[in-house]
């Protein structure tokens, strides 16, 4: 269950009426919240928790087997990043979590996307790995270039200028592990710091344990659960960057629950839909226009923008 709007994917693709009803709701729930839960995809449960499966069996793995798919020229972005390694912008302490990071899987390994970070790395000791996530990796890719239009058109803009942006796009499925929390740990304790996401907009599975708030406008946090009927969405820095402010970055964390037993882990999987290192991230005229008439955000690549930050939380 959730406290943040709920939007139905059947609606998106019906047209008329209830096309332009799922637009109105789900482009003022990014405006006003930064978060939209999503249902009514066509991922079922069971391949959902086939990929949670996998994930486990992965984080299963001996120290020295998962560091062996470490690379630090990939900086974060292609295979395992170890325990404490990020940290959320402006903070020095790191989060309490790992991850493995998968780009796209559609494109060879010489492909230019690669050029920077290196091509996917696949974990040999869970054979299944790399056909189930990629199946994931193509379905929220689809979803999310679908979910990228329809904030287009609630902007009044060009939606094929947002869905080519992305093609080949930088997009990254990450499947996270947060360890058990030590025991005598205080309630609470973060597992991510406070941030905004890097991308255009997120797409969260629902996790295995609860923990992500979300900051309110009056400063309150408000916890979000969702179970596999519903996916996450929220918008990113490099969205509010193009439409000038007009869809909000919105912070969260991820924290233990008071009332959480020690001993439990946690595992996520969000796909963070980017688009293409050379597309110019400049506002938007349309969005310009909409927003007081001066651009408030500054023109810069989505490559350079992506590596000013990974630098920024500690894997650049």
């Amino acid at each position: 269950m959730t406290s943040i709007p709920v939007v139905d994917l059947a609606d998106l693709r019906a047209g008329g009426a209830r096309r332009a009803a799922f637009i109105a709701t789900y482009g003022l729930a990014l405006e006003e919240h930064g978060f939209v839960a999503v249902r009514g995809h066509s991922i079922d449960k069971a391949r959902l928790k086939e990929a949670y499966e996998v994930v486990k069996r992965f984080y299963a793995l001996s120290e020295a087997q998962k560091r062996s798919y470490e690379k630090k020229s990939a900086r974060g972005q292609r295979g395992f990043t170890s325990f404490g390694t990020e940290h959320a912008k402006g903070e020095t302490a790191p989060d309490m979590k790992e991850f493995f990071q998968i780009a796209r899987t559609d494109v060879p390994d010489d492909h230019a996307l690669h050029e920077p970070f290196g091509p996917n790395v696949w974990p040999t000791e869970v054979p299944e790995f790399k056909d189930v996530m990629s199946r994931l990796f193509k379905d929220l890719d689809d979803m999310g270039r679908d979910l990228l239009g329809a904030c287009a058109e609630y902007l009044g803009d060009d939606a094929a200028w947002y869905t080519d942006a992305i093609r080949d796009g930088d997009t990254i499925l990450r499947v996270i592990h947060y360890p058990p929390v030590a025991p005598g740990q205080t309630p609470n304790s973060i597992r991510a710091g406070a941030h905004e996401d890097i991308n255009f907009i997120t797409l969260l599975v629902g996790a295995t344990e609860p923990g992500l708030e979300l900051l309110m406008r009056d400063g309150s946090w408000l916890p979000i659960q969702a179970d596999h009927d519903e996916i996450i969405v929220d918008s990113g820095d490099m969205l509010q960057n193009v439409t000038n402010g007009r869809m909000r970055s919105t912070t969260h964390r991820v924290t233990r629950p008071a009332n959480e037993a020690e001993g439990v882990p946690r595992f996520s999987m969000p796909c963070f839909i980017h688009p293409r290192g050379e597309i110019d991230l400049t506002p938007r005229p349309v969005c310009v226009d909409k927003s007081g008439g001066n651009a408030l955000f500054p023109s810069i690549t989505a490559r350079a923008y992506l590596v000013q930050r990974l630098k920024e939380i500690g894997i650049g």
